[in-house]
Order: structure tokens, then C-alpha cells, then sequence
């Protein structure tokens, strides 16, 4: 079955500027005794680039056929998704609110106000707040008052939801970079993935499994425990096997999570999460996020660690982006540790 079988009845926004690369650390590999490859979705192109364009793509292709003018979206403070939804909503000619959980608790002024909250205001973003953190809900709820109120001045708002209870559209986006990785690289034995909403790990696994590629997906916790994430993956890959219409239960089988580079929780970073950001960087020159992209890699480092990755295999990690979220962790990453 080809991608455009599986994902040209959707609507989609053009937003990428192509495939992103499959780049070899070559230093890593030596040091690790495995084959290790990063594919650069941190290069997707637009507003800073990051993962989250590859959902907005199937997000605001949606928006676009119902003649929306207006995108709202609920995020943490520093949160990627938001300040690319903006970024999408601007180049489609769309007007953005972004809804800010106080999801991090204990951050210094410059959480606030630099990073992707700086961005998001130079995008010209409406911003809203949220005042917790764990209610999909009711921010739901809250993006939809709004919705109300917009409608009620002339304006077509379309609601990107955070709750389960809607299609996991996103997902799609990574329904087919599971498929791009498998035509770069068919011969993958282990592919690493952050897990926060599902939609990335979820579209990875969906896809790769539709190409019918045998690599282990492991997805690392960034928000829930193995076991809080293991039940959310099993929902999410239900409704995007339902979205698909395809067989849900080979799915399912391939959930594979770990939570060891969770701790301290969302948003935050243990010397295990500051040891990897740092060893990426120093080793190769390539900077990760806090809350993605450097646990993605802690958690990689410890399959290695404990022989669930072997010497030899050929490793992929995916690279989220979301590098401006590192302007708001200053003080963290310039505190001694020691």
C-alpha cells in the first residue's frame, strides 16, 4: 500500500519543504558500538521547523476545506506546537490563538517570555491562558468559548483539540514520515521516538507497520508514566487505525514505551535529560530541546545501557526540533551542575 493510497483522501496543506534528512553521527556510533542515524525532522522548514508541521499539514488542510480564517490551539508556555500552528496559520493567510497551560510549574521569567512565546508574538498570535495543565478538556472546552465568540463576531474558527475523543488527524503527518523513513532507510532495526500526545509515535509505528518494516519503534515518555502512556498509545492507534480503516490489533501489538528519562515530569530536566542534551551537542554538534528531543535521546542512551538496543544495530532517533523552547531554559542549562 503507498502513501498516497493510505493518505490522499485527506485534505493537506503544503507545508514542508520535502523529505528531511537521514544524517549519520558518525562519532556517536563509534562511542555507542552501534549504527546510529538521526532523521532531521528539526529541518522541516517552516517557522523553526520541528515535527509539529508535519501534522499541521493534515491539521489546517482540514481548516482549509471548511473555509476557516482562524486556528486555535491549546499548548504549554513553550510549547512547538503552537508556535507553528502560528507560523502555519500565517502563511496560509489565517488568523491564530494559542491557549498557554500552566503545564511547568517553578520556570523563570525567561519561560515566559523568550523562546517560542517571543516567536509566537512576533507571528502576531492572539494569546490566551489556561491555568492547569492536565485538563484536555476543559481547554477544549475553553478554545470552543472562544470559537463561540469568534463566530459571533463573523469569523470561521477551526479547533485543533488536545482530547482523545476527537480524530487524531496529526497522526497522519507521521503516518507518512513512517513511510519516507522506511524508503530512506528499509533496513532499520530500531527506531527511537518521543511519546507525549501519541499522535508522533502512533503515526511513526502506523506507518511503518503499513510498509510492513519489522524495526522495533520505541517511544520514550515526555509527559505520562509507561503506564498512563502505554493506555493512551492503545487509544490513540485505535482511532488512527479507525481513521484509516485499517486493522487496529497488529497495531497495538508494537506499543513499546519507556519511561526512564521522564523524571522530574513534563517540561523538565533531570541530570540524565542535561547529560544527554549536552553529549549530543558536544559530541556532534547538534543541539536537542529540553522536553523532547534530549529525553528522547537519555532514553536512547539507556537501551543501549541495558542491551534492549544491541552492538551493531542500526539505530534511528527522530530529531523533534523545537529548539527555541532551550532561549526559555537558560537559567536550568546555566546552573553548575554540581
Amino acid at each position: 500500500m503507498t502513501q498516497k493510497s493510505i493518505l490522499d483522501r485527506f485534505p493537506r496543506a503544503q507545508l514542508m519543504s520535502g523529505p528531511t534528512p537521514l544524517d549519520r553521527l558518525d562519532r556517536l556510533s563509534s562511542e555507542l558500538g552501534i549504527d546510529l542515524w538521526l532523521k532531521r525532522d528539526d529541518l522541516t522548514g517552516l517557522g523553526f521547523g520541528g515535527n509539529k508541521t508535519r501534522q499541521l499539514e493534515f491539521y489546517l488542510g482540514d481548516a482549509v476545506e471548511q473555509g476557516a480564517d482562524t486556528i486555535l490551539i491549546t499548548g504549554a508556555v513553550q510549547s512547538n506546537f503552537v508556535r507553528s500552528a502560528a507560523a502555519a496559520a500565517a502563511k496560509l493567510g489565517m488568523q491564530s490563538v494559542l491557549q498557554l497551560e500552566e503545564r511547568v510549574p517553578d520556570m523563570g521569567e525567561e519561560y515566559y517570555s523568550s523562546g517560542n512565546v517571543l516567536l509566537a508574538k512576533i507571528l502576531g498570535a492572539e494569546h490566551m491562558s489556561y491555568p492547569e495543565g492536565e485538563d484536555e478538556a476543559g481547554a477544549d472546552a475553553a478554545l470552543h468559548a472562544r470559537a463561540d465568540e469568534l463566530k459571533s463576531e463573523g469569523r470561521k474558527p477551526y479547533v485543533i483539540h488536545l482530547g482523545l475523543n476527537h480524530p487524531p488527524l496529526g497522526a497522519l503527518g507521521y503516518v507518512a514520515a513512517g513511510q519516507e523513513l522506511c524508503r530512506q532507510m528499509p533496513d532499520a532495526e530500531a527506531v527511537i521516538v518521543p511519546s507525549g500526545s501519541g499522535a508522533t509515535h502512533g503515526g511513526v509505528l502506523t506507518g511503518m507497520a503499513v510498509e510492513e518494516n519489522a524495526a522495533s519503534v520505541f517511544g520514550v515518555c515526555v509527559r505520562r508514566d509507561r503506564e498512563k502512556q502505554t493506555a493512551r498509545m492503545g487509544t490513540v492507534l485505535r482511532k488512527l487505525a479507525d481513521l484509516l480503516d485499517i486493522d487496529a490489533v497488529p497495531l497495538q501489538d508494537k506499543i513499546n514505551v519507556l519511561d526512564d528519562a521522564l523524571s522530574p515530569g513534563y517540561g523538565k530536566m533531570s541530570g540524565m535529560t542535561r547529560a544527554a542534551l549536552e553529549k549530543m551537542a558536544r559530541t556532534e554538534g547538534i543541539f536537542l530541546d529540553p522536553v523532547y528531543s534530549a529525553k528522547t535521546f537519555a532514553g536512547l542512551l539507556h537501551l543501549v545501557s541495558t542491551g534492549e538496543i544491541q552492538p551493531g544495530q542500526k539505530v534511528v532517533m527522530l530529531h523533534t526540533g523545537g529548539l527555541p523552547a532551550l532561549f526559555g531554559y537558560q537559567s536550568a542549562l546555566l546552573d553548575d551542575p554540581t
